[in-house]
């Protein structure tokens, strides 16, 4: 299969589910990454009508689902938090089972991976060795449920989380033994923390199972821009992953721009064309 793009429905969370498929199908991407939260599909109270209905949605719209995105925890409190590394255990306790919920979300859908934070931010007085290993405590967990269902976990390397860089990815992977752990791709998180990105996409293209494309300023400050707005080399990005043997699906995440979500969506599509992505 060559390389495809889709749109991830994070972008448009002031709607619903409903719309914003109906929305990136107009556009004219064929993949999406649903949101695994509010107001779209939040996974510890998701129905059988609602994962129906979603699902014949999609089949009318044609689009595939590339991912489903249970980064972000916005039904409980934010972004980033609850974390797998809280101090506080029932706390860190919602992330664990949020993850659990999401991966059987994702089965019901037939969406072949979801993606998670790497760790959260390290709490004031954590030592970060206790941190990684509360972190692989909870990842096995849910582990072990993403075996039973045959789906993808998925950890997203972030500037200022526990694993924010490639080394601190490749010191994780020596840690976790199961088929169903990989990595989230983001180009633009590995740019802000000054990784090649040519060299880091060949190093991690046997743990590669999703990318996600935005753009970063020179600056290398973590905000999402669209495609052609910042300064990754996306011509040497696309040509590195083409040559690591990926053939699954590169989805645009352009999560702040709620205003016009469809704008910055379209003009992202129109940047990629070029590519001659299908």
């Amino acid at each position: 299969m060559p390389l495809q793009l889709a749109y991830s429905s994070n972008a448009y969370r002031r709607c619903s589910i409903e719309e914003a498929i109906r929305r990136i199908a107009t556009i004219g991407y064929r993949g999406i990454e649903l949101m695994a939260d509010e107001p779209h599909l939040w996974p510890a109270s998701v129905s059988d009508p609602q994962i129906d209905k979603v699902r014949a949605m999609l089949d009318c719209h044609g689009l595939t689902i590339s991912n489903i995105n249970a980064f972000m925890m916005n039904a409980v409190r934010d972004f980033w938090h609850p974390s797998w590394i809280e101090p506080d255990v029932e706390f860190r306790r919602l992330r664990v089972e949020h993850t659990k919920a999401a991966l059987r979300m994702a089965r019901r859908l037939g969406a072949p991976s979801i993606t998670t934070e790497p760790g959260g931010p390290l709490p004031g007085g954590m030592f970060r060795e206790h941190a990684m290993d509360t972190f692989i405590a909870g990842l096995e967990e849910a582990l072990n449920v993403a075996e039973d269902v045959g789906v993808m976990l998925l950890v997203e390397p972030e500037p200022e989380l526990l694993i924010e860089n490639a080394q601190q990815f490749a010191d994780l992977t020596k840690r976790i033994d199961s088929p169903m752990f990989g990595l989230n791709f983001d180009v633009g998180h590995f740019y802000c923390v000054s990784e090649p990105l040519a060299r880091t996409i060949d190093r991690f293209s046997s743990w590669a199972a999703h990318y996600h494309l935005e753009d970063i300023a020179a600056t290398r400050v973590h905000e999402h821009l669209i495609p052609g707005h910042g300064a990754i080399d996306f011509k040497e990005v696309v040509t590195a992953i083409r040559k690591s043997d990926y053939n699954g699906w590169l989805t645009v995440e352009l999560y702040p721009y709620l205003d016009d979500p469809d704008a910055a969506g379209r003009e992202a599509l129109e940047f990629f064309r070029k590519f001659k992505f299908v």
